[in-house]
């Protein structure tokens, strides 16, 4: 049976040259998709990459396709695959790709060099202490308020003119294996950006969002196995290496941008435009997520849509 829930969705797509040059007329357009490959690509993610796909033709610009594959549990090679396949069925392309499971010590040195500064440190709480020591998540935000429970203290040589600077640096500035690694937020400050698609958009550090997590211990006690980076601190590092102008992704990460913005600004990176599009919800208006398998892209393929129809769904 067709989906009919699919027949519900309809959004306005238009854009023209204008919306997407870049704030610098000599830098040169660049986007990306990045998929995760933990299920079947869904309606939400392709109205996402296509208007990410959209915006690099209408600026004449290059797209990279990032498969975010660093979840060991549940990031499958059979997902890559069909993503892909799924995405040129659409009359989606791009012009380079990278994975991220072949990059670890890019994160890896971007840990250090934040830990050598002072704006990452240990975090050895175990899922029960964050648990019971953190407040309610916010909402359209994975990660809770930490409770600073696991904070050094300031030193005063830090930052003497920001009491907010980072944490005390720590000698040697190797990584400890059995902790995870948090980034301290400059308590009190707004983190302001122009969104493209959502507009004026303000955050205060450790009240919006607290020291996030931005490195995950070794899952195993493989001496090879030197943990993994969390999205935010690998999203930063990769779109500083491919020079990505403008990020296209769903309204449910502006949050992330605001961490992204303080990391990018510890790492001396350059801050992208965000462009952070409306969410595609269900009938009952719950966004929509690979749970849905009856909104997934093959699916539909396998009910008989064609590329047109649902392009379609995104155009009215």
């Amino acid at each position: 049976m067709r989906c009919e829930v699919f027949e519900a969705f309809t959004y306005n797509l238009e854009l023209t040259t204008s919306d997407v040059t870049t704030s610098n007329p000599s830098t040169p357009y660049t986007g990306r998709l990045a998929p995760s490959p933990t299920g079947l690509l869904h309606l939400g993610h392709a109205r996402t990459f296509w208007i990410a796909f959209e915006r690099a033709r209408a600026a004449s610009g290059t797209l990279w396709l990032r498969d975010e594959d660093l979840d060991p549990q549940r990031s499958r090679a059979e997902f890559s695959a069909a993503m892909k396949e799924d995405l040129h069925w659409l009359g989606i392309t791009w012009d380079h790709e990278m994975r991220q499971s072949d990059r670890l010590p890019h994160y890896q040195a971007a840990l250090q060099q934040l830990i050598a500064s002072g704006h990452a440190y240990p975090c050895t709480c175990s899922r029960k202490d964050l648990a019971q020591s953190t407040q309610a998540p916010h909402e359209d935000d994975d990660e809770p308020l930490y409770s600073n429970r696991c904070r050094p203290t300031l030193i005063e040589t830090c930052h003497p003119e920001r009491s907010e600077g980072p944490a005390v640096r720590s000698e040697p500035h190797g990584i400890e294996p059995s902790s995870n690694y948090r980034f301290r937020v400059p308590d009190g400050e707004s983190i302001t950006f122009r969104d493209l698609h959502a507009g004026p958009q303000s955050f205060t550090a450790g009240v919006d969002f607290g020291d996030f997590l931005i490195w995950r211990k070794p899952l195993s006690r493989n001496s090879e196995d030197i943990g993994l980076p969390s999205y935010q601190l690998a999203c930063i590092v990769d779109d500083s290496a491919t020079h990505i102008t403008e990020v296209v992704r769903g309204r449910d990460l502006l949050k992330s941008a605001a961490r992204q913005i303080l990391l990018q600004r510890a790492l001396a990176l350059t801050t992208p435009r965000y462009f952070h599009c409306d969410l595609l919800r269900d009938e009952l208006g719950v966004r929509l997520a690979k749970r849905h398998d009856a909104l997934a892209l093959r699916t539909l393929r396998e009910q008989g849509f064609t590329p047109a129809q649902v392009l379609a769904r995104f155009s009215l």
